[in-house]
């Protein structure tokens, strides 16, 4: 008896009688290869490149505690990095997934109001940072006399990702089955129950894909934080000091033309930061599909 795999499986010769009576699905083939070759080798360039110019130059000096012009430590940058991404995600995202839940769970389907939220969001996910940035610039620092500060930064990136988020947690809404919707109304449980302990933990995988794709946005913005947060090279004592990210920080020694070789460094520490970050929220993913499961 023939199982689905043995009936799947195409030997070369399969292929190539099936190319032959069919070749644009040959050219689409070669196409796609081609493609997915030039993507790997690309990312693998950049990240190559970036480690060759970079690890030989991190020194002890660069993770001094406090910055000076000799020793351009990046350790206070490293800090406020990672406090600027704890405040925007603490601000983008309980606004972005309750949005998104109301939009599915509670909105009228075909409703006017909830097409133009929808538009509006997917056109502020294609404005430039720069106009992000001279937004928080004028509401933040002038209207509300933030200054420049780590709370002006994260109040404007949490609307810079906040699309994102609503967009990503709005699709995992969606993915999960009526079904589980209707045994849950059927057995008795309420709307909010049934969001709360049916809906929201079989969406957690899409949420979380949205909450990395916005780290990486935060962690790399650069123009938009020099217009709110600063370039203060070193620890704020509160939210409302001024300070600068491993990003707008290695901007700030590559414009300078004095610490190239730091700058490289930097972002050998901004690519591994990335990289732990992600690795770390597909961690908790899995753990929360599991314990779910």
């Amino acid at each position: 008896m023939k199982t689905a795999q043995s009936i799947n499986y195409q030997t070369l010769g399969d292929k190539m009688r099936y190319y032959k009576k069919h070749p644009f699905s040959l050219l689409a083939a070669i196409l796609v290869g081609l493609a997915a070759l030039i993507t790997v080798c690309v990312l693998f360039l950049l990240v190559g490149y970036i480690l060759i110019q970079g690890i030989p130059n991190i020194t002890p000096d660069l993770f001094a505690w406090k910055y000076t012009s000799d020793n351009v430590s990046m350790m206070p940058a490293i800090i406020n990095t990672l406090t600027m991404t704890g405040i925007t995600l603490i601000i983008a995202v309980p606004v972005g997934v309750f949005s998104a839940i109301y939009l599915v769970e509670y909105a009228k389907r075909g409703n006017k109001i909830v097409g133009l939220v929808r538009m509006t969001t997917e056109t502020l996910a294609g404005i430039p940072s720069n106009v992000f940035g001279m937004f928080g610039y004028l509401i933040f620092l002038i209207a509300m006399k933030f200054g420049h500060s780590m709370m002006s930064g994260a109040l404007t990136l949490a609307i810079m990702v906040l699309p994102t988020i609503m967009r990503t947690t709005e699709e995992a809404l969606k993915a999960v089955p009526d079904s589980y919707r209707e045994g849950s109304f059927g057995l008795g449980a309420g709307r909010l129950r049934t969001v709360f302990r049916v809906i929201l933990p079989s969406a957690v995988p899409g949420i979380l894909s949205g909450v990395i794709l916005s780290i990486g946005r935060i962690v790399g913005e650069t123009a938009a934080l020099i217009y709110t947060s600063g370039t203060v090279a070193g620890i704020p004592d509160n939210l409302m000091g001024s300070g600068r990210t491993l990003s707008v920080h290695m901007y700030a020694l590559l414009s300078e033309g004095l610490h190239t070789e730091e700058a490289y460094a930097t972002a050998v520490v901004l690519l591994i930061m990335v990289i732990l970050i992600n690795a770390l929220s597909g961690f908790a993913a899995k753990k929360i599909q599991s314990n779910k499961g």
